[in-house]
């Protein structure tokens, strides 16, 4: 019994960890879009220069 209330609260603490992370995502989206803005060719090029790849 033990083991099904530990995968049980396992379970419950990783819905809460995404639910969590999808609401920051959510309101991160909203303020602040240039996120979702995909970059030109030049830029492609420099930030993978950048990495190193």
């Amino acid at each position: 019994m033990s083991l099904l209330k530990n995968y049980i609260e396992h379970l419950l603490s990783d819905i809460a960890d995404n639910y969590e992370d999808a609401r920051l995502y959510a309101k991160l989206s909203k303020e602040r879009p240039e996120g979702h803005v995909m970059l030109n060719e030049q830029e492609k090029a420099e930030f993978e220069d950048w990495l190193g790849v």
